[in-house]
């Protein structure tokens, strides 16, 4: 990981504000997007990220006697304390750019940053306005935030905004509703229905609201695929994407 990024503790006041007047008007989506979801040992295990990662993306930390702020926070919480709805969406993002790239704070940080003065929303990467139809926005704040191309969400193709791969990916995996993310696919596979929902099993990967931990225990028990299709009235294609993403996260 890299650790070379500077920073205070401090968030400055005008994004406080912002955050402060967005969490006052947009009502039951950010309650949804605040809630606490999973430990941070359990995000890290489904996002796939070591947890050490995904808690200095929340907390930021202490290194070589420098204090670092978070990315995905605007102030630390202390600790492992448990990941909301928003900060999970928000690390899976820079779980697309992780496989690729090491993630430079310093840039990541000044980008998010800039993201939420631009917006004026507390959760810029887990609203799909970025993403559609502030595309220019963005290029604007990645200019600003001297973000580097490879971690860079949209570039200019033709003379048009477009979404850079790892961009898309992360678009592509979010259920948006009203701009909000209400669900995220933890499977590579567009095709897969397994999704991840704050009101449905507790944000557990699920296929038709059922567990894929069950469908995963049921087919482990020794019951034929077809058997566990008809006693969770689910299509027989729905109980292999489980499977699948049952076995691949397993074996990570």
């Amino acid at each position: 990981m890299d650790f070379a990024a500077a920073g205070s503790w401090t968030t400055p006041a005008p994004v406080l504000a912002i955050i402060t007047q967005e969490c006052n008007t947009l009502g039951m989506s950010v309650s949804v997007l605040e809630r606490e979801m999973y430990s941070e040992a359990e995000a890290a295990r489904l996002l796939r990220v070591p947890q050490r990662t995904l808690n200095y993306w929340l907390e930021g930390g202490q290194v070589r006697g420098h204090n670092y702020r978070p990315v995905i926070r605007v102030e630390p919480r202390g600790g492992h304390a448990p990941v909301t709805w928003a900060e999970f969406v928000e690390a899976g993002l820079l779980r697309e750019y992780r496989r690729e790239h090491r993630v430079p704070m310093a840039e990541l940080r000044a980008f998010i940053e800039q993201m939420r003065r631009e917006f004026g929303i507390p959760y810029p990467l887990a609203s799909e306005r970025p993403f559609v139809s502030g595309r220019e926005l963005v290029a604007e704040a990645q200019e600003a935030a001297k973000l580097e191309a490879g971690l860079c969400l949209v570039a200019v193709v033709r003379g048009q905004y477009v979404l850079t791969p790892a961009a898309d990916s992360f678009y592509r995996r979010v259920t948006w509703e009203g701009d909000i993310a209400t669900a995220w696919r933890p499977h590579d596979d567009p095709q897969s229905p397994v999704l991840m929902e704050p009101g449905m099993r507790a944000g557990r990967p699920a296929v038709k609201g059922i567990s894929t931990e069950i469908l995963w225990e049921h087919e482990q028990a020794g019951e034929a695929v077809s058997d566990i299709a008809a006693d969770f009235d689910l299509d027989e294609d729905d109980v292999l994407w489980a499977l699948a993403y049952e076995t691949s996260a397993r074996a990570a």
